[in-house]
Formats: structure tokens, sequence, C-alpha cells
């Protein structure tokens, strides 16, 4: 039987702690997107990208550290993961419908096939995935509710 092995492809770049770094992350994310030919889900990326980029900033980037965010593309999947330095671990929690914020990850959760939680030391990676087919340009399936 003959097997063609795909590798993943990578990109992956470190942010200090200020909130100036969420934009720039995402637009380090929309540039990878682009260059692997990934045209659909583009906006679901960009936005999971955005909020845990700032989840990140908000709750696990002690001060004088960063984050790191990772791309993967393999399999007809795209994987975002947020690294961090921080203690605890994300979870989707009841908010006040009123607060302003607070719906970071029930918006991952809502856009994202797949998302969940890595343990590293220190801290920990937020991930998300999101099926776009082999060539990038026709998503399989819609949103599925992850961990």
């Amino acid at each position: 039987m003959n097997v063609e092995i795909h590798p993943a492809l990578l990109r992956e770049r470190f942010y200090p702690r200020s909130r100036q770094t969420v934009r720039a992350a995402r637009e380090f994310a929309a540039e990878t997107l682009h260059a692997w030919g990934v045209t659909c889900r583009r906006d679901d990326v960009l936005l999971c990208v955005s909020e845990l980029a700032t989840n990140a900033l908000l709750h696990g980037v002690p001060p004088g550290r960063g984050y790191r965010l990772r791309m993967l593309r393999y399999d007809g999947t795209v994987r975002v993961e947020v690294h961090d330095s921080g203690d605890g671990r994300p979870r989707i929690g009841r908010r006040d419908p009123g607060a302003e914020d607070g719906r970071g990850l029930l918006l991952v959760a809502a856009v994202a096939d797949r998302w969940g939680t890595l343990a590293r030391v220190p801290g920990k990676a937020v991930w998300s995935e999101f099926a776009v087919g082999a060539g990038g340009t026709v998503g399989a399936g819609g949103p599925a509710h992850g961990l």
C-alpha cells in the first residue's frame, strides 16, 4: 500500500506582555493562513487567536513574561495554540449577562471545532482546531463543542 505522508506546517512567534500584541498576533495568524493558502474559516481562526491571546495576557502572563502563539496545519486541520506561564486552567464559567467581559472561551467554544488545554511547566497551552479540508478552501463540518 502506498501511503502519502504530509508533514505538519508550523509557525510560531513569541510576544511580550502587552495588550498591543493581540493585534500583532492576529496579523501574524492572518499572514500564516495566507501563506498556507487557507481561505476558509479565516475569521473563526482570527477570532480565536484574539480571544486566546487576550486571555493569556489577562490571566496567564505574569509581569516580565510573555506568551507564544503557535499555528500548525496538518491533515486538513489548522490548530492554534497560545502558550503562557501562568497558573490555573481556563474554563468556561457562568457570567453575568450584563457583564462586559468573560465571554472569550464561550466564543472559542462556539466557533472552533474543538478546543482544550495542555499542561506545561510552567503554565499551560490553550488550543483550538478548525477543519479546513485538504486544500484549505473548504471546511469540513461545522463547529463542534470541545473539551
